[in-house]
Order: C-alpha cells, then structure tokens, then sequence
C-alpha cells in the first residue's frame, strides 16, 4: 500500500500468483491501448474541428457577398460600434451614419422617424438579433422612404462578442 501512495500504478505481492501477474500485465496493456486510442480520437477530432472551422469561414465569406449582392447595403461594426466594414450607401440610410447615429439629437436623424430611430439604436446597443425593423424617414421634398433593416450579433471562435452586422433594403418610397 505504501508504493501505491508514493506514485507507483500497481504492485504483485508475494507469493507471486501467475494468473494474478497475467491479469494485471493484460490490464495494464488494455489501459495503454486505450489511452493510445484516445490520442488518435484527439487528433483526428482536432483535424475535424479545424476542417469544419475553415468550412464554416468560407461559408461566412460566401454569406457575406450574398448579403451585399442582395441587399441596398450591408455594414459590421465591431464591440465598441465603430463601423468595419462598409457596402452600399449604409451611411444615408436608416439613420447609420457614423457620427451622428449613436447620439444624438432630433437635428441629427434629419428625417428619419425619431421613435423608430431610438428602437434601432436599442436593438443594436443590445445586441440581439433582429429581422426586417421597420425604419422610415420623411425626405426634405416630403417624400416618405421605408426600410427594413435587420442586424446579428457576431461572435469569434471562443464565443466572445465582437461585433454586429447588419444588412438594409429600401421597401418603398411614396411621394
């Protein structure tokens, strides 16, 4: 008992018993086997992960150009809001420009429904996923201009937060 607790993984006690010697060599064995097998499972769901991870990158690069392609713009900004990445007139439309969206008085939404306005900028200071918001704004001629825009949270591999992104389309525009 005292060399099980100084560190050693078994003993044979004397007298020696030959099929107590064979057991604990083919248990011993068996151990080793499995721990080897378990290293080859490591690896192999390593490679696994990475594979699908570079999958799931491309995946990301391919959404992305769909969502430019198939919306009026398409934005990102990282954790502390500062806009990333840029496509389509994202800073004339609902409200997105870059200084004045976060702040911001009545003069600064310069049409744009201002109860709208403070939603959006809640949803996205959340941030949570939101789909199609409706976002509106009366022009200088007096025209009305309506959108959707819709926005996700981003997040990296670790699952840590790093940004939202976001795309928009103009759904009408009425004189």
């Amino acid at each position: 008992m005292t060399a099980l607790q100084a560190g050693a993984k078994d003993f044979i006690s004397r007298p020696f018993d030959l099929v107590e010697i064979r057991t604990r060599i083919r248990n011993l064995l068996e151990l080793c086997l499995r721990y080897k097998k378990l290293e080859s499972y490591s690896r192999v769901l390593e490679q696994t992960v990475q594979e699908r991870t570079a999958e799931v990158c491309a995946s990301e690069k391919r959404f992305r150009r769909l969502s430019e392609r198939a919306s009026d713009w398409y934005w990102e900004q990282n954790e502390t809001r500062e806009f990333t990445t840029l496509s389509g007139p994202v800073l004339e439309m609902p409200g997105l420009r870059v200084a004045a969206f976060f702040g911001e008085s009545e003069e600064d939404m310069h049409g744009w429904n201002l109860q709208e306005g403070q939603a959006l900028q809640a949803m996205i200071a959340a941030p949570q996923p939101f789909l199609d918001f409706p976002f509106s704004r009366t022009n200088t001629d007096g025209s009305r201009q309506s959108f959707r825009v819709s926005g996700e949270p981003m997040f990296n591999t670790s699952c840590r937060f790093v940004g939202l992104r976001g795309i928009g389309v103009e759904t009408a525009a009425h004189a």
